[in-house]
């Protein structure tokens, strides 16, 4: 599938990846990278979610500070990777994340998924962000400095019980604080989703994959 180029309100023009499901959407999903961009995992997961009948999307947000930015996930690559993230600034994610949902709105109801960085970005997206219905984020390691944003679309929370960042304490306290959220734990570390990553764990990826399906079906159609 095509990389196609998006616009925000601002005029910034950006990279997205597009994965079209075989028949009519059931609805449309935005897949947030972690710091790594939209590398080859990342599109391989919004094509799963299209292969699910979804319309996915995965924005280059990173193109804010390094246009066509993708990397592995070697300890220099992470640095590099953090320090784009450090430098993004969260007013313009959110334009870049509304420019995507406008995108793949006619395909009906819009939910959000990410991954580490993705993750905190899809946390604050549920109470920051217009136009989605449901948020699915994945161990997002600056969920705790958020934790006082309440969402008001319906979340479902990944979280590794081994993880560092957030810890499994800090995840407790977030769902303590919003019993409202769905939330799973999963016998494994940071970043377990990723086949790429030494940390994967393929058991707890495919359970988390199965309870993500179910709430798109619950809450998207």
């Amino acid at each position: 599938m095509p990389m196609i180029q998006l616009k925000a309100r601002d005029g910034h023009s950006f990279n997205a990846y597009l994965a079209q499901p075989a028949a009519t959407a059931r609805g449309a999903i935005v897949v947030v990278p972690e710091i790594f961009g939209v590398n080859s995992h990342i599109r391989s997961v919004a094509d799963r979610y299209a292969a699910e009948g979804y319309l996915a999307i995965a924005p280059a947000f990173f193109d804010r500070v390094k246009p066509g930015f993708e990397s592995g996930y070697t300890p220099e690559e992470i640095q590099v990777g953090v320090g784009y993230m450090n430098s993004l600034d969260w007013a313009n994610t959110f334009m870049d994340l509304d420019a995507a949902i406008a995108h793949v709105k006619p395909a009906g109801k819009v939910a959000i998924v990410g991954y580490c960085w993705g993750g905190t970005v899809a946390w604050r997206a549920a109470s920051q962000t217009q136009g989605l219905t449901c948020a699915m984020p994945y161990y997002g390691g600056g969920m705790p400095n958020f934790i006082g944003e309440a969402p008001t679309i319906p979340v479902m929370a990944h979280f590794g019980e081994k993880d560092t960042g957030p810890t499994l304490e800090q995840a407790r306290a977030i769902v303590a604080a919003h019993p409202s959220i769905e939330a799973h734990f999963y016998d494994a570390g940071h970043g377990f989703n990723c086949e790429m990553r030494g940390a994967y764990h393929a058991p707890s990826a495919a359970l988390a994959f199965d309870r993500c399906k179910a709430f798109l079906a619950k809450h998207i159609g």
